[in-house]
Protein backbone atom coordinates (compact mmCIF):
# COMPACT_ATOMS: atom_id res chain seq x y z
CA UNK A 1 0.00 0.00 0.00
CA UNK A 2 2.83 2.36 1.07
CA UNK A 3 4.01 2.28 -2.92
CA UNK A 4 0.50 3.22 -4.20
CA UNK A 5 -0.26 5.69 -2.00
CA UNK A 6 3.38 7.03 -2.87
CA UNK A 7 1.50 8.66 -5.62
CA UNK A 8 0.73 11.39 -3.30
CA UNK A 9 3.74 13.44 -5.43
CA UNK A 10 1.52 12.95 -8.68
CA UNK A 11 -1.70 13.65 -7.01
CA UNK A 12 -0.41 17.02 -5.42
CA UNK A 13 2.09 18.04 -8.42
CA UNK A 14 0.14 16.71 -11.93
CA UNK A 15 -3.44 17.13 -11.29
CA UNK A 16 -3.21 20.85 -10.73
CA UNK A 17 -1.51 21.41 -13.77
CA UNK A 18 -3.95 18.93 -15.80
CA UNK A 19 -7.33 20.68 -14.09
CA UNK A 20 -5.60 23.97 -14.94
CA UNK A 21 -5.19 23.19 -18.73
CA UNK A 22 -8.59 21.24 -18.87
CA UNK A 23 -9.98 24.34 -17.25
CA UNK A 24 -8.79 26.26 -20.14
CA UNK A 25 -9.67 24.67 -22.65
CA UNK A 26 -13.28 23.97 -21.85
CA UNK A 27 -16.09 26.62 -22.33
CA UNK A 28 -16.32 29.35 -19.37
CA UNK A 29 -20.01 28.00 -18.42
CA UNK A 30 -21.31 25.81 -15.67
CA UNK A 31 -22.85 22.92 -17.65
CA UNK A 32 -19.27 21.87 -18.39
CA UNK A 33 -16.69 23.53 -15.39
CA UNK A 34 -19.22 22.30 -12.44
CA UNK A 35 -18.67 18.20 -13.69
CA UNK A 36 -14.80 18.93 -14.46
CA UNK A 37 -14.37 20.99 -10.71
CA UNK A 38 -16.49 17.98 -9.04
CA UNK A 39 -14.57 15.32 -10.38
CA UNK A 40 -11.36 16.25 -9.28
CA UNK A 41 -12.62 17.42 -5.77
CA UNK A 42 -13.65 13.77 -5.22
CA UNK A 43 -11.09 11.95 -6.65
CA UNK A 44 -9.05 14.03 -4.25
CA UNK A 45 -11.22 12.90 -1.19
CA UNK A 46 -11.15 9.79 -2.17
CA UNK A 47 -7.05 9.86 -2.06
CA UNK A 48 -6.92 11.39 0.92
CA UNK A 49 -9.55 8.92 2.72
CA UNK A 50 -7.83 6.05 1.91
CA UNK A 51 -4.15 8.11 2.56
CA UNK A 52 -5.15 8.51 5.91
CA UNK A 53 -7.72 6.24 6.86
CA UNK A 54 -6.82 2.67 4.54
CA UNK A 55 -5.95 0.72 8.50
CA UNK A 56 -9.32 1.59 9.48
CA UNK A 57 -10.91 1.04 6.33
CA UNK A 58 -12.22 -2.86 5.13
CA UNK A 59 -10.22 -4.38 2.72
CA UNK A 60 -12.91 -4.54 -0.43
CA UNK A 61 -12.90 -0.73 0.24
CA UNK A 62 -9.63 -0.38 0.14
CA UNK A 63 -8.84 -1.74 -3.47
CA UNK A 64 -11.64 -0.20 -4.55
CA UNK A 65 -9.65 2.89 -3.60
CA UNK A 66 -6.84 1.40 -4.82
CA UNK A 67 -7.95 0.86 -8.40
CA UNK A 68 -9.77 3.85 -8.48
CA UNK A 69 -6.89 6.72 -7.70
CA UNK A 70 -4.39 3.65 -9.06
CA UNK A 71 -5.73 4.47 -12.69
CA UNK A 72 -6.57 8.19 -12.18
CA UNK A 73 -2.91 8.21 -11.51
CA UNK A 74 -1.41 6.69 -14.91
CA UNK A 75 -4.07 9.20 -16.33
CA UNK A 76 -2.37 11.60 -15.07
CA UNK A 77 1.15 10.73 -16.03
CA UNK A 78 -0.37 10.78 -19.84
CA UNK A 79 -2.34 13.80 -19.43
CA UNK A 80 0.54 15.26 -18.62
CA UNK A 81 2.92 14.31 -21.43
CA UNK A 82 0.47 14.73 -23.99
CA UNK A 83 -0.13 18.37 -22.57
CA UNK A 84 3.90 18.95 -22.78
CA UNK A 85 3.76 17.72 -26.40
CA UNK A 86 0.81 20.35 -27.11
CA UNK A 87 3.24 23.00 -25.05
CA UNK A 88 5.80 22.40 -27.22
CA UNK A 89 3.67 23.04 -30.49
CA UNK A 90 2.28 25.87 -29.30
CA UNK A 91 5.29 27.51 -28.12
CA UNK A 92 7.11 26.69 -31.69
CA UNK A 93 4.26 28.42 -33.25
CA UNK A 94 5.22 31.62 -31.20
CA UNK A 95 8.23 31.58 -32.87
CA UNK A 96 7.56 30.33 -36.18
CA UNK A 97 4.08 31.48 -36.42
CA UNK A 98 3.08 28.09 -38.44
CA UNK A 99 -0.94 27.72 -37.74
CA UNK A 100 -2.92 27.65 -40.29
CA UNK A 101 -5.21 31.21 -40.27
CA UNK A 102 -8.42 29.01 -39.49
CA UNK A 103 -6.72 27.47 -35.92
CA UNK A 104 -6.69 31.12 -35.19
CA UNK A 105 -9.96 32.04 -35.96
CA UNK A 106 -11.42 28.93 -34.05
CA UNK A 107 -9.03 28.77 -31.07
CA UNK A 108 -11.90 28.08 -28.65
CA UNK A 109 -13.46 25.36 -30.76
CA UNK A 110 -9.72 24.07 -31.52
CA UNK A 111 -9.16 23.37 -27.54
CA UNK A 112 -11.90 21.82 -26.87
CA UNK A 113 -11.56 19.46 -29.66
CA UNK A 114 -7.89 18.60 -28.41
CA UNK A 115 -9.39 18.11 -25.40
CA UNK A 116 -11.43 15.16 -26.28
CA UNK A 117 -8.73 13.89 -28.76
CA UNK A 118 -6.60 13.41 -25.70
CA UNK A 119 -9.28 11.94 -23.67
CA UNK A 120 -10.21 9.21 -26.59
CA UNK A 121 -6.81 8.68 -27.22
CA UNK A 122 -5.38 7.76 -23.40
CA UNK A 123 -8.84 6.15 -22.82
CA UNK A 124 -7.71 3.84 -25.88
CA UNK A 125 -4.20 3.33 -24.58
CA UNK A 126 -5.64 3.01 -20.84
CA UNK A 127 -7.78 -0.39 -22.32
CA UNK A 128 -5.09 -1.74 -24.11
CA UNK A 129 -2.77 -1.45 -21.25
CA UNK A 130 -5.21 -3.21 -19.22
CA UNK A 131 -5.27 -6.00 -21.43
CA UNK A 132 -1.86 -6.58 -21.30
CA UNK A 133 -2.09 -7.52 -17.93
CA UNK A 134 -5.11 -9.76 -17.36
CA UNK A 135 -3.44 -11.52 -20.81
CA UNK A 136 0.45 -12.23 -20.34
CA UNK A 137 2.70 -13.33 -23.12
CA UNK A 138 4.27 -16.69 -23.53
CA UNK A 139 8.11 -15.46 -24.55
CA UNK A 140 10.29 -19.06 -25.82
CA UNK A 141 13.80 -18.56 -25.31
CA UNK A 142 16.24 -21.10 -26.86
CA UNK A 143 19.34 -21.48 -24.70
CA UNK A 144 22.60 -23.24 -25.30
CA UNK A 145 24.31 -24.43 -22.41
CA UNK A 146 27.74 -26.17 -23.68
CA UNK A 147 28.25 -28.81 -20.64
CA UNK A 148 27.29 -32.98 -21.24
CA UNK A 149 24.76 -34.23 -19.26
CA UNK A 150 24.52 -37.61 -18.90
CA UNK A 151 21.07 -38.84 -20.06
CA UNK A 152 19.57 -35.36 -20.53
CA UNK A 153 20.60 -33.41 -23.78
CA UNK A 154 17.69 -30.61 -23.20
CA UNK A 155 15.66 -29.15 -20.26
CA UNK A 156 12.27 -27.21 -20.38
CA UNK A 157 11.82 -24.19 -17.30
CA UNK A 158 9.14 -22.25 -17.22
CA UNK A 159 10.28 -18.89 -15.90
CA UNK A 160 7.41 -16.39 -13.43
CA UNK A 161 8.96 -13.31 -11.42
CA UNK A 162 7.04 -11.01 -10.07
CA UNK A 163 3.48 -12.31 -9.65
CA UNK A 164 2.39 -9.91 -7.02
CA UNK A 165 -0.53 -11.72 -5.54
CA UNK A 166 -2.33 -8.98 -3.35
CA UNK A 167 -4.53 -6.56 -3.69
CA UNK A 168 -4.35 -6.28 -7.85
CA UNK A 169 -3.22 -9.77 -8.78
CA UNK A 170 -5.95 -11.76 -7.15
CA UNK A 171 -7.11 -15.47 -7.22
CA UNK A 172 -8.09 -15.98 -10.90
CA UNK A 173 -5.30 -14.53 -12.55
CA UNK A 174 -3.01 -16.79 -10.17
CA UNK A 175 -5.43 -19.83 -11.61
CA UNK A 176 -4.94 -18.40 -15.03
CA UNK A 177 -0.72 -18.29 -14.45
CA UNK A 178 -0.88 -22.16 -13.62
CA UNK A 179 -3.08 -22.72 -15.99
CA UNK A 180 -0.59 -20.85 -18.54
CA UNK A 181 2.30 -23.07 -17.03
CA UNK A 182 0.98 -26.45 -17.08
CA UNK A 183 0.28 -25.94 -20.96
CA UNK A 184 3.88 -25.36 -21.71
CA UNK A 185 4.71 -29.23 -20.08
CA UNK A 186 7.86 -27.78 -18.40
CA UNK A 187 10.89 -30.21 -16.30
CA UNK A 188 10.95 -27.58 -13.78
CA UNK A 189 9.36 -23.93 -12.88
CA UNK A 190 11.00 -21.35 -11.01
CA UNK A 191 9.52 -18.69 -9.55
CA UNK A 192 12.19 -15.62 -9.02
CA UNK A 193 10.67 -13.55 -6.02
CA UNK A 194 7.87 -10.67 -5.29
CA UNK A 195 5.09 -13.53 -4.75
CA UNK A 196 3.16 -11.41 -2.66
CA UNK A 197 2.77 -7.24 -3.11
CA UNK A 198 2.64 -6.12 0.18
CA UNK A 199 0.67 -7.72 3.04
CA UNK A 200 0.34 -11.65 2.86
CA UNK A 201 -3.27 -11.83 4.11
CA UNK A 202 -4.60 -11.23 0.33
CA UNK A 203 -2.77 -14.18 -0.73
CA UNK A 204 -3.92 -16.27 2.58
CA UNK A 205 -7.65 -15.48 2.26
CA UNK A 206 -7.94 -16.37 -1.04
CA UNK A 207 -5.84 -19.76 -0.01
CA UNK A 208 -3.69 -18.69 -3.69
CA UNK A 209 -1.62 -21.68 -2.10
CA UNK A 210 -3.82 -24.11 -3.74
CA UNK A 211 -3.44 -22.72 -6.76
CA UNK A 212 0.31 -22.73 -7.04
CA UNK A 213 0.34 -26.58 -5.44
CA UNK A 214 -1.26 -27.49 -8.98
CA UNK A 215 1.97 -26.28 -11.05
CA UNK A 216 2.93 -29.58 -12.81
CA UNK A 217 6.60 -30.02 -13.80
CA UNK A 218 8.31 -33.64 -12.96
CA UNK A 219 11.38 -31.77 -11.47
CA UNK A 220 9.37 -29.71 -9.00
CA UNK A 221 9.07 -25.96 -8.43
CA UNK A 222 11.56 -23.64 -6.97
CA UNK A 223 11.37 -20.07 -6.31
CA UNK A 224 13.50 -17.23 -4.36
CA UNK A 225 12.74 -14.37 -1.88
CA UNK A 226 11.99 -10.97 -3.73
CA UNK A 227 12.48 -7.62 -2.01
CA UNK A 228 9.04 -7.78 -1.52
CA UNK A 229 9.03 -10.40 0.55
CA UNK A 230 10.71 -8.10 2.83
CA UNK A 231 7.82 -5.87 3.15
CA UNK A 232 5.35 -6.26 6.18
CA UNK A 233 4.89 -9.53 8.06
CA UNK A 234 7.93 -11.18 6.51
CA UNK A 235 7.35 -14.26 8.47
CA UNK A 236 3.90 -14.49 7.82
CA UNK A 237 5.03 -14.41 3.96
CA UNK A 238 7.89 -16.98 4.23
CA UNK A 239 5.24 -19.39 6.06
CA UNK A 240 2.94 -18.71 3.44
CA UNK A 241 5.66 -19.82 0.56
CA UNK A 242 6.06 -22.75 2.03
CA UNK A 243 2.62 -23.89 1.76
CA UNK A 244 3.06 -23.42 -2.23
CA UNK A 245 4.30 -26.63 -2.83
CA UNK A 246 7.62 -25.17 -4.32
CA UNK A 247 10.94 -25.41 -2.37
CA UNK A 248 12.16 -21.85 -1.36
CA UNK A 249 16.14 -21.44 -2.20
CA UNK A 250 17.45 -19.05 0.01
CA UNK A 251 21.40 -18.97 -0.51
CA UNK A 252 21.19 -22.64 -1.11
CA UNK A 253 21.98 -25.19 -3.79
CA UNK A 254 20.14 -28.17 -4.86
CA UNK A 255 20.93 -30.70 -7.39
CA UNK A 256 18.19 -31.36 -9.67
CA UNK A 257 18.03 -34.81 -10.65
CA UNK A 258 21.87 -35.25 -10.26
CA UNK A 259 22.22 -33.21 -14.11
CA UNK A 260 21.96 -29.61 -13.09
CA UNK A 261 22.51 -27.40 -10.02
CA UNK A 262 19.81 -24.79 -8.77
CA UNK A 263 20.92 -21.93 -7.09
CA UNK A 264 18.78 -19.53 -5.35
CA UNK A 265 20.22 -16.62 -3.82
CA UNK A 266 18.42 -14.44 -0.74
CA UNK A 267 16.79 -11.03 -2.04
CA UNK A 268 19.43 -8.11 -2.67
CA UNK A 269 17.59 -6.43 -0.04
CA UNK A 270 19.19 -8.26 2.49
CA UNK A 271 22.80 -6.91 2.84
CA UNK A 272 23.95 -9.93 4.95
CA UNK A 273 22.55 -12.80 2.16
CA UNK A 274 25.93 -14.97 1.39
CA UNK A 275 28.48 -14.22 -1.65
CA UNK A 276 27.76 -16.46 -4.24
CA UNK A 277 31.16 -17.99 -4.06
CA UNK A 278 30.26 -19.24 -0.86
CA UNK A 279 27.18 -20.87 -1.83
CA UNK A 280 29.08 -22.78 -4.86
CA UNK A 281 32.02 -23.63 -3.23
CA UNK A 282 32.48 -27.07 -3.84
CA UNK A 283 30.01 -27.81 -6.96
CA UNK A 284 31.08 -30.10 -9.81
CA UNK A 285 32.30 -27.23 -12.36
CA UNK A 286 31.44 -29.87 -15.09
CA UNK A 287 27.51 -29.73 -14.39
CA UNK A 288 25.43 -26.57 -15.70
CA UNK A 289 24.60 -24.08 -13.05
CA UNK A 290 21.33 -22.20 -13.03
CA UNK A 291 21.03 -19.33 -10.48
CA UNK A 292 17.91 -17.70 -9.82
CA UNK A 293 18.14 -14.02 -8.09
CA UNK A 294 15.38 -11.52 -7.84
CA UNK A 295 17.08 -8.11 -8.84
CA UNK A 296 19.64 -8.43 -11.57
CA UNK A 297 22.82 -6.50 -10.07
CA UNK A 298 25.09 -9.51 -9.98
CA UNK A 299 26.16 -10.30 -13.80
CA UNK A 300 29.81 -10.21 -12.85
CA UNK A 301 29.80 -12.03 -10.13
CA UNK A 302 27.77 -15.01 -11.45
CA UNK A 303 30.09 -14.91 -14.07
CA UNK A 304 33.07 -15.31 -12.40
CA UNK A 305 31.83 -17.64 -10.23
CA UNK A 306 30.62 -19.99 -13.33
CA UNK A 307 27.17 -19.44 -13.61
CA UNK A 308 25.65 -21.04 -16.91
CA UNK A 309 22.27 -18.76 -16.80
CA UNK A 310 21.22 -16.60 -14.53
CA UNK A 311 17.41 -15.97 -14.29
CA UNK A 312 16.24 -12.68 -12.69
CA UNK A 313 12.73 -10.20 -12.31
CA UNK A 314 12.32 -7.15 -10.36
CA UNK A 315 12.49 -4.30 -12.95
CA UNK A 316 8.92 -4.87 -14.81
CA UNK A 317 11.13 -3.70 -17.66
CA UNK A 318 9.63 -0.31 -16.18
CA UNK A 319 6.24 -1.17 -16.69
CA UNK A 320 4.97 1.78 -17.89
CA UNK A 321 6.58 4.29 -20.96
CA UNK A 322 8.80 6.04 -20.78
CA UNK A 323 10.10 4.17 -17.52
CA UNK A 324 12.06 1.29 -19.42
CA UNK A 325 13.89 4.33 -21.19
CA UNK A 326 15.15 5.36 -17.44
CA UNK A 327 15.47 1.03 -16.33
CA UNK A 328 18.44 1.55 -19.14
CA UNK A 329 20.27 3.52 -17.20
CA UNK A 330 20.07 2.51 -14.03
CA UNK A 331 20.58 -1.19 -14.65
CA UNK A 332 22.98 -3.02 -16.71
CA UNK A 333 19.99 -5.16 -18.60
CA UNK A 334 16.89 -3.87 -17.32
CA UNK A 335 15.28 -7.03 -19.70
CA UNK A 336 15.91 -9.42 -21.90
CA UNK A 337 18.51 -12.13 -22.98
CA UNK A 338 22.27 -10.86 -22.01
CA UNK A 339 25.56 -12.11 -21.70
CA UNK A 340 28.37 -11.55 -20.00
CA UNK A 341 32.05 -13.70 -20.48
CA UNK A 342 30.85 -17.50 -20.86
CA UNK A 343 27.63 -16.62 -18.73
CA UNK A 344 24.23 -16.36 -19.96
CA UNK A 345 21.58 -14.42 -18.37
CA UNK A 346 17.71 -13.48 -18.93
CA UNK A 347 15.94 -10.45 -16.84
CA UNK A 348 12.27 -11.03 -17.15
CA UNK A 349 9.22 -8.15 -17.27
CA UNK A 350 7.47 -10.03 -14.81
CA UNK A 351 4.33 -11.82 -14.63
CA UNK A 352 2.18 -9.69 -12.48
CA UNK A 353 2.24 -6.15 -11.83
CA UNK A 354 3.05 -3.42 -8.60
CA UNK A 355 0.52 -1.20 -8.50
CA UNK A 356 -2.58 -0.43 -10.68
CA UNK A 357 -2.43 -3.07 -13.25
CA UNK A 358 -1.50 -1.43 -16.66
CA UNK A 359 1.35 -1.74 -18.90
CA UNK A 360 2.72 0.59 -21.73
CA UNK A 361 4.95 -0.54 -23.40
CA UNK A 362 5.64 -3.49 -21.74
CA UNK A 363 4.36 -7.18 -21.40
CA UNK A 364 3.46 -9.45 -18.52
CA UNK A 365 5.44 -12.11 -19.53
CA UNK A 366 5.82 -16.14 -18.32
CA UNK A 367 8.97 -17.19 -19.90
CA UNK A 368 9.71 -20.95 -21.09
CA UNK A 369 13.69 -21.32 -21.76
CA UNK A 370 14.42 -24.44 -23.92
CA UNK A 371 17.83 -25.75 -23.24
CA UNK A 372 19.67 -27.43 -24.98
CA UNK A 373 22.83 -29.23 -23.51
CA UNK A 374 25.55 -29.58 -25.90
CA UNK A 375 29.25 -30.52 -24.59
CA UNK A 376 32.46 -29.24 -26.21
Amino acid sequence: MKVFFGSIVAQLLLNPYVFWRGWQALPPKKGWRIPYISFFIIELLIFFTGFFFYKELSDDIVIAILYFCGTWYIHLIYFTLALLILEAVRLSDRIFHWYPRWVRAHWPKVKLSLFFIVILCIEVLMISAYRRVMNPVVRHVNITIPKSVPGRDSLTVVMMSDLHIGEVIGKKLVQKYVAMSNAQHPDIVVMVGDMIDYESRFAEQMRAEDDLQQLQAPLGAYMVYGNHEYRANRIAKTRWLRKTGATLLVDSVVLVDNSFYLVGRDDYINKRRKPLYSIMQGLDPEKPVILLDHQPWTFAEAAMNGVDLGLYGHTHNGQLWPYPLLMKFIYECPYGYYRKGNSQFYVSSGIGIAGPPYRVGTVSEMVVFHIKFSGL
